[in-house]
């Protein structure tokens, strides 16, 4: 069996549409890398892999295609979460995270 593949984008990025001059950070991916800093132990069993802004990404479309490059993304054998409820009930019942409270 593989391990699970997290995948996020790189923590800071500029986006050209908005006139490539800002600098970003995407909210759902930071709370998934606070997730990941604060139970390391459980992080540890995922591989993790940060991916730039633009698009194709060739990574995540090598995984689950070219229609679910949103991320944050989590990928197992056999499925995908790449929206944020779904992806953080996954963390929570693959990786024995804390649910997130309603």
């Amino acid at each position: 069996m593989s391990r699970d593949t997290l995948f996020l984008l790189e923590h800071a990025f500029a986006d050209p549409a908005l006139g490539g001059e800002r600098v970003f950070y995407c909210k759902d991916c930071m709370t998934i890398e606070g997730l990941l800093a604060t139970f390391p132990e459980r992080a540890a069993n995922i591989d993790i892999v940060r991916v730039p802004w633009p698009r194709p990404r060739e990574a995540v479309v090598e995984a689950i295609g070219e229609a679910h490059q949103n991320l944050p993304a989590l990928v197992w054998d056999g499925g995908f979460a790449n929206e944020i409820e779904a992806l953080l009930a996954a963390l929570a019942e693959r990786h024995g995270f804390p649910e997130r409270h309603p």
